[in-house]
């Protein structure tokens, strides 16, 4: 059983980061939380033409890494109450798709170790009639996404030959995948 000690704010901003002093068992022990809420991801698929949305932008960390950006899962902090409704927003925002219905797959902490962010995920159908803006991201957020359509089977042989990155996309995936295997080729 361990318990929190205090709770320090190291800064303030878009993001919080906080030192929390914590007692487990005769152990007393600092850890830096990032705080940032909740957020969603989707996967929007059209089960037609079998292919799925994804979004690539610049990413500090990734380039830090040394590595060119990757594909990922459309995806946004929460800005309302209904996480659907801001899956939906940013899915228009990022990739100039309207989504209807959504199916929830869970809700899963992104990195406990360190940040409270948990993430609300969904899985979308659309039809190319669907696509109704360009995309690209908010204006005002500079976020310059590229948005690509790619076919379910060569994302699942990405996924096989581990060149899926984002964590967010191999979830998504892998629950379409169980989900409707067919999509794939599979049957």
């Amino acid at each position: 059983m361990a318990d929190i000690l205090s709770v320090r704010p190291l800064y303030q901003g878009w993001m919080d980061l906080l030192m929390v002093r914590l007692r487990a068992g005769d152990d007393e022990m600092d850890r830096h939380v990032v705080k940032v809420g909740r957020a969603v991801a989707v996967l929007p698929y059209d089960p037609d033409r079998r292919v799925a949305l994804l979004v690539s932008m610049p990413r500090a960390p990734v380039m830090l890494s040394g590595e060119p950006d990757m594909l990922e899962a459309i995806a946004g902090l929460l800005d309302g109450d209904d996480p659907r409704d801001d899956a939906r927003r940013e899915a228009m925002e990022e990739a100039g798709v309207r989504l209807g219905p959504l199916r929830s797959i869970g809700q899963f902490w992104s990195i406990p170790a360190f940040t409270m962010e948990k993430i609300d995920y969904y899985l979308a159908p659309y039809s190319a009639a669907d696509r109704i803006e360009a995309g690209g991201g908010h204006p005002d957020e500079q976020e310059h996404i590229t948005v690509h359509e790619i076919a379910l089977a060569d994302l699942w042989a990405m996924f096989e030959r581990h060149e899926i990155k984002d964590v967010k996309v191999a979830i998504l995936l892998m629950a379409l995948r169980i989900e409707n295997g067919r999509l794939f080729g599979a049957e």
